[in-house]
């Protein structure tokens, strides 16, 4: 038999010497050379400074110097500069709670000169010099330098060798720091960045003033192609900006990249609460949940989201790295996030790309359905709100009314042209100026001014090929269909209350506590949503009523989905998500099929419907559904012009 193991032996409680203390807390704020560069060019920003130039050697690891132009430290003022829990951003708990500069725990400065030899040399604009602190020694001389401050962090790590150890390659390292200063860049058009790397320039972003300061910025950072594959967003989370209790409502502004922009990476999502960059569930997942119609499989969208918010209502003291905040209300800045980004990619964007790009005109981006559908796309009943009848139709009741409806087979106008017969232009149907017209919409508008143009022919049963003023339009006419029908279906869901079925026998499951409370402190949120769900034991719950609509699912994996999601974000969310697969498999089946004709009619019909109907640049699993092809583009296949 083994030997009974000894107790160990008693400690005692002691105190941690004060090198020992700076050495832990470094490890919370410095990770890797990155960390100092984002921890030092807060401090630039938050004195003041128009430009900041980050020099690097061998990735950071033996130099890190970050100079700027802002307010500088006086010469009284620099020995405090390293002690820990110093700083001038804070002063009292109430500042605290309502933190508005990017630095202010008072932790990087000391962190960085327990584990790096640092220096520190500031001069403010009063003084007739510069003066030089010394890290190790605490020593100060002068020296000479204009006003502002310069930062100098050699051999990092060279007190711990052990964490040394873990950092990568030169290049990596390089990367790393590069990726800080450009997020920071990302948010202050107004001040230039220049990182040199071995005494060689790598990137510079320069200042950029103006109406369009940040578009190109953004430009400069992510590329041009950023700006003319992505839509603005501009979100006003209360009426005129103000909240019930008398504080500013929240702000989401920026640009989200168009699904076709899409990227099999994240990493071109980047998120600002009042102007840091963070790391936030609430954020991403609010924007994902935006993309959810338009994105197609796993692929992620970019784009970069400013949110402004009422300091106080955010916690930004949760990470020393101060990457993680904590909202008061999580669910209200969820919801605004997630409606500005759908708000900017709902409108279709024929119209801009007719006009090369420029933003979608108010009279498209308004329109939410069209006035009228065409008589090949109109459901044997009105389900909603204008026909009371048809309120009591369930969602599987649906799939019948959209099935298309027989037409003659008869070839179409062009699809043979006698000798004589009028040109392909004259043939085109014009829509007919009778009464019975469902497309007023033709009258009104001059063919010119059609987004995706005129349609002149149909391929294969598959695609319609359209002429407008740029060129050529490719649009799959089942994919473009299934998005109107889509839309419509869920409109016309969206002014009906959701309807709740009693279950014959109530669904029981365990359940942990947390669900338990959860669902008696919603009950009235959940019974909204269609949904009963009650304590059938302290330790099991019973989902006696679902929404109509999903009667046929599973009544215990989305009694928990709700109530997983209920806790951090809008439960509906949940219910719209699963409603809309549902809709969106009915309207896959009551689009129009390949290989069926068209008339020339019908075509521009559909052609006309995609110009209004939101979202109608992707069907509902996210493919494309039309591309433009330029007579540029023509002409090059064909070596016009060479």
């Amino acid at each position: 038999m083994n030997a009974p193991l000894s107790p160990a032996p008693r400690r005692p409680i002691r105190e941690l010497p004060d090198e020992l203390i700076s050495q832990i807390a470094a490890g919370e704020v410095v990770e890797r050379p990155a960390s100092v560069v984002r921890e030092l060019v807060d401090n630039a920003l938050d004195a003041g400074a128009t430009q900041i130039t980050v020099r690097l050697l061998a990735g950071g690891v033996r130099l890190i110097a970050v100079e700027d132009n802002g307010m500088g430290i006086p010469r009284d003022e620099l020995p405090i500069a390293l002690k820990r829990h110093a700083t001038s951003k804070i002063g009292s708990l109430h500042d605290l709670e309502s933190v508005g500069t990017m630095g202010f725990r008072g932790e990087a400065l000391a962190a960085i000169n327990s584990i790096a030899d640092c220096a520190i040399l500031s001069r403010v604009a009063e003084q007739s010099g510069a003066f030089l602190l010394d890290g190790r020694t605490g020593e100060i001389r002068p020296v000479a330098r204009s006003a502002g401050t310069t930062v100098e962090v050699k051999e990092l790590f060279f007190s711990t060798p052990a964490r040394r150890k873990f950092l990568k390659t030169d290049a990596t390292e390089l990367a790393h720091c590069i990726e800080s200063v450009r997020r920071h860049a990302l948010a202050r058009p107004d001040v230039g960045f220049a990182i040199w790397h071995e005494g060689k320039l790598v990137e510079q972003w320069r200042v950029c003033l103006g109406a369009e300061a940040m578009d190109q910025r953004l430009a400069d950072v992510l590329g041009e192609d950023f700006i003319t594959e992505s839509v603005t967003v501009d979100y006003q989370g209360s009426s005129h900006g103000i909240r019930r209790d008398g504080t500013p409502g929240i702000r989401v502004w920026g640009r989200a990249g168009i699904p076709d922009a899409a990227r099999s990476r994240a990493d071109h999502q980047f998120c600002y609460v009042n102007g840091r960059f963070v790391r936030d569930k609430v954020l991403t997942h609010a924007a994902r949940s935006a993309y959810e119609d338009v994105l197609h499989g796993h692929r992620q969208p970019v784009y970069a989201l400013y949110v402004e918010i009422d300091p106080a209502r955010v916690d930004v003291n949760v990470h020393p790295t101060k990457i993680e905040v904590r909202f008061r209300d999580g669910r209200e800045v969820h919801q605004a996030v997630r409606h500005a980004v759908e708000n900017a990619l709902a409108a279709p964007r024929a119209q801009a790309a007719v006009d090369g790009g420029s933003a979608v005109p108010a009279h498209l981006a308004d329109i939410a359905r069209p006035i009228a559908p065409a008589p090949w796309a109109q459901p044997a009943i009105n389900f909603g709100a204008n026909d009371p009848s048809a309120r009591g139709h369930a969602v599987h009741d649906l799939a019948a009314l959209w099935q298309p409806t027989s037409t003659a087979s008869a070839a179409p106008a062009w699809a043979v042209r006698e000798p004589g017969s009028a040109t392909l232009a004259e043939a085109t149907p014009r829509p007919a100026q009778d009464a019975g017209n469902t497309w007023p919409l033709g009258r009104e508008t001059p063919e010119s001014t059609w987004p995706l143009g005129r349609a002149v022919a149909q391929l294969h049963g598959v695609y319609i090929l359209a002429e407008n003023a740029q060129g050529l339009v490719v649009v799959d006419m089942h994919a473009a269909h299934e998005r109107i029908v889509y839309e419509r279906l869920k409109n016309q869901l969206d002014v009906q209350s959701i309807s709740s079925q009693p279950l014959l026998i109530p669904a029981t499951f365990a359940a942990t506590p947390q669900e338990v409370a959860t669902a008696e402190a919603h009950a009235a949120t959940l019974a909204t949503l269609g949904l009963e769900i009650t304590s059938f034991s302290p330790k099991t719950l019973a989902v006696r009523a679902v929404p109509s609509t999903l009667a046929q699912g599973d009544a215990v994996e989305l009694a928990r989905s709700v109530l997983a999601e209920l806790g951090q974000h809008e439960a509906s969310t949940v219910i719209q998500r699963a409603r809309n697969e549902l809709l969106g498999t009915m309207a896959c089946h009551g689009a129009v099929r390949a290989n069926r004709k068209l008339t020339l009619e019908e075509m521009n019909a559909l052609l006309r419907d995609m110009e209004q109907t939101e979202r109608s640049d992707q069907c509902n699993h996210g493919r494309p559904t039309w591309r433009q092809v330029t007579l540029k583009d023509l002409d090059a296949l064909f070596l016009r012009g060479r």
